[in-house]
């Protein structure tokens, strides 16, 4: 399955608890997105090495990607991409102003 979204991006969440704010993707993975401080749960975690204080800590927890937009770098709207073949690469292409929106 292709995807449009890649790490890095930054999103504009359209549904959910947290529609409307916007954040920068941390992981990717089939059909759900990790984003930073979107979707945040509270875990109570016993004391172990990784935690060895123990207590409640937060965790981002995975938005489907279906309920996300890729804000456009040049433009700054929610847009939607397409690939553009320009013979040695493939671009992706926002959809409102023509302009490659590859997160480099």
């Amino acid at each position: 399955m292709k995807l449009k979204i890649k790490k890095n991006d930054l999103c504009f969440i359209k549904t959910g608890k947290d529609a409307g704010k916007t954040g920068k993707v941390l992981k990717v993975s089939t059909g759900k997105v990790i984003i930073e401080g979107i979707n945040i749960f509270k875990k109570h975690a016993k004391g172990s090495k990784k935690y060895p204080q123990g207590g409640i800590i937060d965790i981002n927890k995975p938005i489907d990607i279906s309920n996300i937009m890729v804000i456009c770098p040049n433009c700054k709207k929610a847009v939607r991409l397409r690939y553009k073949n320009s013979g040695v690469e493939k671009r992706r292409i926002c959809i409102k102003c023509s302009e490659v929106a590859d997160a480099s």
